[in-house]
């Protein structure tokens, strides 16, 4: 009974925790629109001061990740909070554009968060129900939606100066109490005497950078979006700053709160099952976005003819949300595969897949930005999305569906043929036999 409670303690918890720092570490896609407008900012100038906080919360993932393995998630992770907080208050302070970008680089610690937690709550949770546990967590994307809900009723309310003051006291008041809410089993630290060579190996498998593409869509393409479309909403379709927030949430709303069903699903079916459709599905909502407001004039028996094709609000919307609950699904599935293929080296895994994810997000942003100013189309940016999961369809396709029979029963780990990359090809030969 004693056990349930710390793993129920330290699921909630660490949920709540990741939440509130992927609210702070997505404050500039609501904040940057004010900051954009007193400062004259262009679009990529825009796509950077979103980005930068994700450069290093995409960054310090992969050593975070191995400070886990070896310390342990619960000191890790609430020294991580706390070093964001200064820093996140220091903001009210800003003048200049380059004070927005440095400080937004410390604010940005706070992305690393993700690499932390979910090595610390894997470890709580047996095979069955790691996928379950880890999409739980993962759930903390939704502070993406919860920043589009506060943020704006905070810039109304006062000035954006209100929002990093109150943003820093809800870090500071969440990592005091996750610290006293939570513990560590003694056997949950240290990496079984795994030197940091040793921990690093698994970054040379084919494995590792085939999950680092698939996240840099489902996750980094969740990050880039949900910092653009609150701006994307005001241009393309006259929304005020607090309509097009809470209509931008309903692609980070189900993008952050579904991943725990996303976990139960690679459970339930396996990780490369969900994986695939999650592509599929997202390669067609970015097909139909991606088409700009044209006017079309066609020449007739009767005269000239004109066309307007172009997606209204609402419709774009509804694509939006469905992409938003296909990403869901996938950043719970590519974290199953991980802890499938990888229970040892959680954090080391975890930590290099989820920088990949996260420098998507950073360069995502910029690349938009870049695209609007360099062509005026504002769809631009789903054209380029599209193309990304065109590439990792084939590349999944090549190297695991045409292998490997879809929607199987998910395998025992000692069958899987992705954890016989570890373990050599005998493995391979043995799993396929």
């Amino acid at each position: 009974m004693r056990a349930q409670v710390q793993q129920g303690l330290v699921l909630g918890m660490s949920t709540l925790a990741f939440t509130v720092c992927f609210m702070v570490w997505m404050m500039f896609a609501v904040l940057g629109v004010p900051i954009k407008e007193m400062l004259a900012l262009n679009e990529t100038q825009f796509g950077l001061l979103a980005a930068t906080p994700v450069l290093t919360g995409s960054l310090v993932r992969l050593p975070l990740g191995l400070l886990t393995d070896r310390f342990g998630g619960r000191i890790v992770f609430f020294l991580l909070m706390l070093s964001c907080v200064l820093p996140l208050y220091l903001i009210t302070l800003a003048t200049a554009f380059w004070q927005f970008l440095v400080l937004g680089l410390f604010v940005g610690l706070a992305g690393g968060s993700f690499s932390v937690g979910i090595a610390y709550v894997a470890k709580w949770f047996d095979k069955q129900n790691q996928g379950f546990a880890m999409g739980v967590f993962g759930a903390g994307n939704a502070g993406a939606a919860l920043t589009k809900f506060l943020a704006p009723a905070l810039i109304a309310f006062g000035s954006w100066h209100l929002v990093p003051k109150v943003f820093s006291a809800i870090l500071f008041i969440t990592a005091l109490l996750f610290w006293f809410l939570t513990t560590e089993k003694k056997e949950h630290s240290g990496s079984g005497g795994a030197t940091l060579r040793e921990q690093l190996k698994t970054l040379k498998e084919p494995a590792v950078w085939r999950y680092c593409q698939y996240y840099s869509i489902v996750f980094g393409g969740y990050v880039a979006l949900a910092l653009w479309m609150t701006k994307y909403y005001v241009q393309e379709y006259g929304f005020s700053l607090q309509s097009a927030a809470l209509l931008a949430a309903c692609f980070s709303l189900p993008g952050g709160v579904l991943r725990a069903v996303g976990g139960w699903m690679s459970d339930r079916w396996g990780a490369q099952s969900v994986t695939w459709w999650v592509l599929w599905v997202s390669w067609i909502c970015l097909f139909l976005l991606s088409y700009p407001q044209t006017q079309l004039q066609v020449q007739t028996v009767n005269g000239t003819v004109d066309f307007h094709i172009g997606l209204n609000a609402t419709l774009f919307t509804v694509l939006l949300f469905v992409m938003g609950i296909a990403f869901a699904f996938g950043k719970a599935s590519v974290f199953k595969y991980i802890a499938n293929d990888y229970p040892k080296n959680m954090g080391a895994v975890s930590g290099i897949v989820g920088l990949a994810g996260g420098l998507g997000g950073f360069v995502l942003p910029i690349m938009f930005g870049a695209l609007v100013d360099l062509t005026g189309v504002r769809s631009s940016c789903f054209m380029l999305m599209y193309g990304v999961v065109w590439v990792s369809l084939i590349w999944m396709y090549l190297s695991e569906v045409r292998k490997r029979p879809l929607l199987g029963k998910q395998p025992p780990a000692s069958q899987s043929p992705f954890s016989s990359i570890a373990q050599g090809e005998e493995h391979v030969r043995s799993a396929n036999a």
